[in-house]
């Protein structure tokens, strides 16, 4: 049990001067809020905030980061108040204790968009202060280590938040010691059978593993001091869960994992790191692919190592990694190892790990729907990376699969918009190009080019896909201006309607647009492009006597309000009394069931089944879904097209026709076909009323004698 002495002496080794009594006054305010509670082990509640400062001290962290660790429940357990923890402790320590709060009432569940939701918050709660990171880190390794007095319902549900979320954001922090944790941990609840087996493998091999690194160190250490090499050696196995992950990906069985140890080599200068790689593949035979180099091609969370896989004299392949100590100081702590008591300062602003937070900043801003940010943060929580080069021999990192498109976004963001191709190793390629670790790309540009819907398919990194985003909502909203420019004014012409008139009375005006949810006549135009608004709204406001001056409506133009579904209104667009409506033909949605309104360009408001096939490419532009609802009090019908498998024998189609009418359903026209295996497919168009008469219909005809099957069809 860690004890507040123990933190204390930890704080006094690194942090000379440091404020002692405030170290003390947290533990003492600590523990007075946390008196009487206890942990679910049975322990007392204060042994967790002080594991979590100790943790945090153990990474040598500044002391506000210590303090906030063990302050960091009493807002969320207590009656304490984030007023007091300021008055007692300043304002910066209760900023942090109230990140950290955030995060905690943050819950996770199945569906897509409630999680998603989630997760965006907790990162932004994150991105705030680098140091709600840091310590919500710590007290999640804490969590972790003493899951087992948890129910099995509970470890599955944090192991698996612990596996998805707070391991990559270690990872990508580049703090390796507390991510390799947190994946061995999460292992152990998430499957205890394969962690049991692999602790209980790794154990047999325990004996022949220890004598192996005994025989490859004394090797190395005797040819690395013959060079003038001085370096700190270790040998270990690779931590559980990577062993893991190598089984199931690889289809293999713990007894065929063979590159289980790995060696890392501590030296003094990157010189030394080179030597000591040259004499390894002296010594053994390199395995052709596996030589990997960080120091020249550092990882996006600043990792720096050279990687390369030897066989051994004895057919047994291993690992080796060599860096600086200063390499594997950030190695392991990552963005900690910037986050010290250095004078009062924390990490800096050039520091990879920062933008990288900011970066989410802005995404959050410009991203409305939850599930497109947390598809953006994935790409850089859970990367492969490959590394390509500009002509100029600059470096630079992709998601595996990235193209020419997000390579040209990388360099500045009008090389982006004008790329029209890329030439690769010196041979031309199009966009779509994968990208491939060593390619040397040049971006060919034209002025006349620009991004297209397309290329969001292509573009992998976020900042691609961000920039791009941005220039086609731009294109659409001017396009949409345009359009919906032209549209009023052929409106205005049918009235009589004389807009300059109402524009010399700029404050009325104005405040018409405002009761439209528009903030200028061009956000007037945009909606009527988008279908959002119709241009009579407008002339209503102003001239409530204006009258149309045309003839009535001809045959033609009420053929085509028919085509497009506009005849009669039988669903509501929240916000828009006066949307244009039409049900998609694509999926014919039908009152009762779930629906999703999509902005369609010239035709207003389409509304789509949330089953409609075309559905998830259609809302790959969250800004043109809006909320739709059934109309409560609408009688219309609904077309709707089912086919019946059945036995292909006398009277069958009777059977079913007669069931349909019995529940009061019109056929509009049936299809039948038969096949040589005596089986028939009937297809009939129905006017119904809505989903359960619908329901209905299907109960009835799957309960007729020699029907195997009935669906609902959907184009």
């Amino acid at each position: 049990m860690i004890r507040f002495e123990d933190i204390q002496e930890k704080v006094e080794t690194y942090m000379k001067g440091a404020d002692l009594d405030l170290l003390r006054k947290a533990y003492v305010f600590s523990a007075k809020e946390h008196k009487g509670q206890t942990r679910s082990s049975g322990e007392p509640y204060l042994t967790h905030p002080l594991s979590v400062a100790f943790i945090l001290a153990d990474l040598k962290l500044d002391l506000t980061c210590i303090v906030a660790g063990l302050l960091h429940d009493v807002l969320e357990d207590t009656l304490t108040t984030r007023e007091a923890v300021e008055e007692h402790f300043g304002k910066d320590i209760a900023h942090v204790v109230e990140g950290l709060t955030k995060i905690s009432r943050i819950t996770f569940n199945s569906k897509e968009q409630q999680q998603a939701e989630s997760f965006r918050k907790m990162m932004l709660a994150m991105v705030d202060d680098i140091r709600v990171v840091l310590v919500k880190l710590a007290d999640r390794l804490h969590n972790m280590r003493t899951l087992e007095h948890l129910s099995p319902r509970q470890q599955e549900r944090i192991a698996r938040e612990t596996l998805d979320i707070y391991a990559p954001i270690a990872n990508r922090l580049g703090m390796a010691k507390i991510k390799n944790e947190l994946e061995d941990l999460a292992l152990k609840f998430l499957d205890p059978g394969g962690y049991q087996g692999l602790m209980q493998a790794m154990e047999e091999k325990r004996k022949i593993t220890d004598e192996f690194i005994k025989e490859i160190q004394g090797t190395l250490r005797a040819e690395l001091e013959k060079a003038g090499i001085a370096c700190d050696f270790y040998g270990r196995r690779k931590h559980l869960y990577s062993i893991y992950r190598k089984i199931k990906r690889q289809r293999i069985e713990v007894g065929e994992v063979y590159d289980y140890i790995a060696f890392r080599i501590l030296t003094s200068s990157v010189k030394d790191c080179y030597g000591a790689l040259g004499i390894i593949h002296g010594l053994w035979r390199p395995v052709p692919g596996r030589i990997k180099d960080f120091i020249a091609m550092p990882k996006p969370n600043m990792y720096q190592s050279l990687h390369t896989s030897v066989i051994s004299d004895k057919g047994v392949p291993f690992e080796v990694q060599i860096r600086t100590h200063e390499m594997h100081r950030v190695a392991e702590e990552g963005i900690a190892a910037h986050w010290k008591y250095k004078e009062g300062k924390g990490a800096r602003d050039g520091d990879a790990n920062v933008q990288w937070l900011r970066q989410i900043m802005e995404w959050q801003q410009e991203l409305k729907d939850p599930r497109e940010f947390l598809n953006m943060v994935k790409v850089d929580l859970y990367p492969e990376e490959v590394y390509c080069f500009t002509p100029q021999g600059q470096v630079k990192s992709f998601p595996r699969g990235a193209s020419p498109i997000d390579f040209a976004y990388s360099v500045h963001t009008e090389v982006g918009h004008r790329c029209v191709g890329a030439r690769i190793n010196g041979k031309l390629q199009p966009l779509r190009t994968e990208l491939k670790n060593g390619d040397i790309v040049e971006i060919l540009t034209s002025p006349n080019h620009h991004p297209s819907q397309d290329w969001l398919t292509t573009a992998k990194t976020p900042r691609a896909r961000a920039k791009i985003r941005q220039w086609l909502n731009v294109d659409r909203r001017n396009r949409s201006v345009d359009l919906g420019k032209t549209v009023s004014d052929r409106e205005f012409k049918k009235y009589r309607f004389n807009l300059r008139k109402h524009q010399g009375d700029g404050t009325r005006l104005l405040a018409v647009l405002h009761e439209l949810g528009c903030a200028s006549l061009d956000d007037f135009y945009a909606a009527v492009g988008y279908g959002k608004i119709a241009p009579r709204a407008l002339i209503q406001k102003l001239d409530p006597q204006a009258r149309v001056h045309e003839t009535a409506e001809g045959p033609i133009a009420h053929a085509v309000k028919k085509a497009l579904g506009m005849s009669g209104r039988k669903v509501t667009v929240r916000g828009l009394d006066d949307a244009l409506i039409s049900l998609a033909r694509c999926c014919n949605p039908i009152r009762g069931e779930p629906i999703v309104g999509y902005i369609t360009r010239g035709r207003g408001v389409t509304v789509h089944s949330e089953r409609c096939p075309n559905l998830e490419k259609l809302l790959y532009d969250p800004e043109r879904r809006i909320e739709v609802a059934w109309e409560s009090d609408d009688a219309s019908r609904f077309e709707v097209r089912i086919t019946v498998f059945s036995e292909d024998r006398p009277g069958m189609l009777a059977k079913i026709t007669s069931v349909i009418a019995e529940a009061k359903s019109n056929i509009k026209n049936v299809e039948a076909r038969t096949f040589e295996d005596r089986r028939g497919e009937i297809s009939l168009i129905l006017d119904i009323a809505d989903l359960k008469h619908l329901e209905l219909i299907l109960e009835k005809v799957k309960g007729i004698d020699g029907v195997y099957h009935v669906e609902r069809q959907v184009a």
